[in-house]
């Protein structure tokens, strides 16, 4: 009896040896494809779609806002990463997920530019403090994402690798004193780097934390870009409409070869990518208060308004922040009850 007893434990635990076992890396694991669920359950989440879309459209405009920290905060970031990257293998189901976030990017992007960027020329440190209070009041949905972690020296180095990038770059384009370049009399390399600004770009909008504009200001094609659209100057250079083209072409190239490699990325090293993240996030709401254009407006108030425009702008950073951390209080709670 105790023989046969004996030969049960050892072949069970043979049994047992055999089974892989569950890691850390296999809990936290990013979902694989038949985890990801694209439908739309209702309206609301719709909705959801479009306010993302809308918030990666302004991120073009206003330096720091990030589509991508607004996508982590509705839970959307992973489904965002897979419809991009699998649209071509499956077109109808991630097209409909994207098309109400496309709907968004351009009414953010019109909005943007001609609503919020008006704004900027009359009031321009009160609406930076108000999408800096909406990204700061949102920073904790970011590190959810690592909640429960034990931080280690290569957890600690990622995050302040994070914080140092964007920072870096707004440092590139703030001290380097970069010449605003002119987008008539181009040449032909000119196209190609208007391509690899545009794969840039698309990075900016998938990886939470990085500035589109920010890019564009350290390039020294941030106003140059703005300013051409208007209807003398595309009279007087048709040929913008090839860099806008060019910028399109790298946009979506860039889209599609980043959110794969983020995929894979986050399914391997979910944690460590979260902690980088998380700096990324950080770091790009410190540069909103350190870029060129804002420079230029602390250089504005040896003139007067400072007073002024630092006690609204308090006041709208702080209701930014009411409004931003009472969406993620909600995401939370709707995410326990389900």
């Amino acid at each position: 009896m105790n023989s046969t007893e004996n030969n049960s434990e050892q072949s069970n635990q043979q049994i047992a040896e055999n089974q892989p076992s569950k890691t850390n890396s296999d809990i936290n694991n990013f979902p694989s494809d038949e985890e990801v669920d694209l439908n739309y359950k209702n309206k609301s989440e719709v909705a959801k779609g479009g306010i993302l879309g809308l918030f990666i459209g302004l991120a073009v405009i206003v330096p720091g806002v990030s589509g991508s920290a607004v996508a982590i905060i509705f839970k959307m970031y992973e489904k965002l990463l897979y419809a991009i990257g699998n649209i071509f293998k499956k077109f109808k189901k991630c097209i409909k997920f994207l098309f109400p976030i496309l709907i968004g990017v351009l009414a953010g992007f019109i909005f943007g530019f001609f609503g919020v960027r008006s704004l900027l020329n009359i009031i321009p440190f009160i609406v930076i403090c108000l999408f800096a209070g909406l990204m700061f009041g949102a920073y904790p949905a970011v590190t959810d994402q690592i909640k429960g972690t034990k931080p280690n020296a290569k957890y600690i180095l990622l995050f302040i690798l994070g914080l140092a990038i964007p920072i870096l770059i707004s440092c590139v384009s703030v001290f380097s004193d970069v010449a605003q370049h002119s987008l008539a009399n181009l040449k032909f390399y000119h196209y190609i780097l208007f391509v690899i600004i545009g794969f840039l770009i698309a990075i900016t909008q998938l990886v939470p934390g990085l500035s589109a504009t920010a890019l564009l200001m350290s390039f020294g094609y941030f106003t140059p870009l703005m300013n051409s659209v208007s209807l003398t100057n595309f009279k007087e250079n048709p040929t913008i409409f090839l860099v806008y083209l060019c910028l399109i072409i790298g946009f979506i190239v860039g889209l599609f070869v980043v959110s794969n490699a983020l995929n894979k990325i986050l399914n391997k090293y979910k944690i460590p990518a979260f902690y980088c993240i998380a700096g990324l996030s950080l770091g790009s709401i410190i540069t909103m208060f350190f870029n060129p254009e804002i420079m230029e407006i602390y250089t504005s108030w040896s003139n007067g308004g400072l007073a002024l425009d630092i006690s609204i702008g308090i006041l709208v950073f702080i209701i930014g922040i009411v409004i931003s951390y009472f969406f993620v209080r909600f995401e939370r709670k709707k995410g326990s009850n389900k």
